[in-house]
């Protein structure tokens, strides 16, 4: 399975290397304000460390800084206006696990701060997984733009990957470790290194599509 892996470490190094900064300039000037701040809050993560109000082996990255990265990273999807049609709207997905409902108590709030996603307004709806067929059959009748899954999937990712392959929609996990099981994006941490992480396959298979400005500055791992 393919995966892309978003690194901080050495991160302005590397920018600068990309994009040509020359010596000795604000390197910050020549990225676009998304990327900055993509770039800041992947910063952030290293020093204020996973959230405590959900497990710490479930969630790596602080919910509220997920949402904060999903709505940078949302900027560099070529087909998410096409797919908002004016309105992003998400389904925050919640398994049976406990800790599920606090999470997504977490993100709706933490979207609640988000005046937009992609220059669209947003509204998102909390609903209790049921089968993969339930959900695209909902996502596809309603318009969803994102679905956002909450921890307590193990064992459903195969079902949800299958339901929503060939719909435009991007899906997103809380747990990084969803990504190599068919969920578009998620975020970890892995040896204290925040990561942001995109399943490229199954991204072309529901037809999210990366903007080349945002994939230089990942890393694909084959």
């Amino acid at each position: 399975m393919n995966v892309k892996a978003m690194d901080t470490k050495n991160m302005k190094a590397t920018l600068g290397a990309k994009w040509g900064y020359p010596t000795g300039h604000r390197r910050g000037a020549f990225l676009s304000k998304p990327l900055r701040s993509l770039g800041l809050c992947l910063v952030i993560l290293l020093v204020v460390g996973p959230s405590r109000r959900v497990r710490a082996e479930d969630v790596s990255v602080p919910l509220p800084m997920q949402v904060k990265l999903l709505s940078t990273v949302a900027d560099y999807d070529k087909a998410f206006a096409e797919r908002a049609k004016g309105k992003a709207k998400i389904i925050i997905l919640t398994s049976k696990n406990p800790d599920s409902a606090k999470a997504a108590s977490q993100i709706q709030s933490a979207l609640g701060r988000v005046p937009s996603i992609a220059g669209m307004p947003h509204e998102e709806t909390i609903v209790r997984f049921q089968s993969g067929a339930a959900l695209a059959t909902q996502c596809k009748a309603n318009g969803i733009s994102i679905v956002f899954l909450m921890p307590g999937f193990q064992s459903e990712l195969g079902d949800i990957k299958a339901s929503l392959t060939g719909i435009n929609i991007l899906s997103v996990a809380s747990i990084g470790s969803y990504v190599q099981q068919g969920i578009v994006l998620g975020f970890d941490v892995i040896s204290g290194k925040p990561k942001l992480l995109v399943n490229l396959p199954q991204a072309r298979s529901q037809k999210v599509n990366f903007k080349a400005e945002l994939l230089k500055m990942v890393k694909l791992v084959e």
